[in-house]
């Protein structure tokens, strides 16, 4: 009876033991399982954008897919500079920034990996997608010309080139040859023109400045309020947002200009980016893609559009009311790569004519 017991007794304790160790084994499995799904549910954005626009919509698609987007904000060199020091070590999932020469800079230095999805093909055109899809447009921009309206008539201007002519002598506003707008600016006409042409324009802008360069493009805005310029190159969401200022006296010099597309009986008005691209070696790169295909889709491309006064890549959205009321125009038929691939050209260049 005894031995009956205690044999009764210690398999008792085994199956007590087996369980609390098939316990422990199940909860650790639930931990790591947990762990996974936590690592799973972010997403790690590198971004040199600056818009409340941007971080809006990034809520927005944390509440609908449960995603975290961590947000790490710095001037696009400096991020293109953090990821390639941290090497395989990066947290980076998402580069997104301004400027198709920056996507391209990142792309040449390998930090960049092809992604590609039947979404973002339908979303965004062919053009403002990397041939190689290393990174997709988000929104575009037109580099334009602005004027005081009342000093210079609409019917007096018509191309970048005849910004060169004498008579704009003393006229012209523009911003340094370090904002990478010109730089890219400059790259498109050396792959129309030729280094040649482009060289030529640059030089004749110089002729024509009526200060040396300085500040952004509101800077030039205001300058050509001030009386100091007539006429300024500048991006069209830069003129939106001053006309929607909170600031009366940016509104004030917003409705003092013109706008105007130059170029559009020859070779169309030059077209820029902002866009992005998967880090390489990322460890979260399904849902740095989904970010991407939420980004090009219907809503967030509307309210871009409707919040930054940008255009939308996807052809199915249309521009904000104000954009619209500007009319349709010609965009210069040049592969968004020609922007990076001539960069260090226009750099060169820039140097040669002494655009500061």
């Amino acid at each position: 009876m005894k031995k009956s017991l205690m044999l009764l007794l210690a398999s008792l304790l085994l199956v007590l033991a087996a369980c609390g160790n098939s316990t422990k084994q199940s909860s650790n499995a639930g931990e790591k399982e947990s762990q996974k799904k936590n690592e799973k549910s972010e997403v790690n954005l590198y971004t040199s954008r600056h818009y409340d626009v941007d971080n809006e919509l990034y809520k927005k698609f944390e509440d609908e897919t449960g995603i975290k987007v961590n947000v790490i904000k710095g001037e696009a060199d400096e991020l293109i500079e953090r990821v390639k020091r941290e090497g395989t070590a990066t947290k980076a999932d998402l580069f997104l920034t301004a400027d198709v020469g920056r996507l391209y800079r990142a792309k040449e230095q390998g930090l960049l990996q092809a992604v590609s999805s039947d979404i973002l093909s339908k979303q965004v055109p062919e053009k403002f997608r990397d041939s190689d899809d290393m990174w997709v447009g988000l929104t575009k921009r037109a580099r334009i010309l602005v004027y005081n309206k009342d000093k210079v008539k609409p019917e007096e201007l018509s191309t970048y080139e005849a910004l060169t002519d004498d008579k704009w002598k003393g006229r012209v506003l523009v911003r340094s040859s370090e904002s990478v707008y010109n730089q890219s600016l400059l790259a498109s006409f050396i792959g129309i023109d030729g280094e040649e042409k482009a060289k030529e324009w640059a030089q004749g802008i110089v002729n024509n400045m009526a200060r040396s360069p300085e500040g952004g493009d509101r800077d030039q805005a205001k300058a050509i309020a001030a009386g100091i310029g007539d006429v300024a190159i500048m991006n069209t969401y830069y003129l939106g947002q001053m006309l929607n200022s909170q600031e009366p006296e940016e509104v004030k010099v917003a409705e003092q200009l013109g706008i105007f597309f130059p170029n559009q009986d020859t070779t169309g008005t030059h077209v820029n980016i902002s866009g992005a691209g998967v880090v390489k070696g990322s460890k979260n790169a399904d849902n740095a893609l989904k970010l991407l295909e939420f980004l090009t889709g219907e809503e967030a491309q509307f309210t871009f559009a409707e919040a930054n006064y940008e255009y939308p890549v996807n052809q199915d959205v249309e521009p904000a009311e104000l954009l619209k009321s500007w009319g349709e125009f010609k965009e210069q038929d040049i592969p968004l790569t020609v922007l990076g691939e001539n960069n260090a050209k226009a750099i060169m260049i820039f140097n040669e004519v002494g655009w500061k």
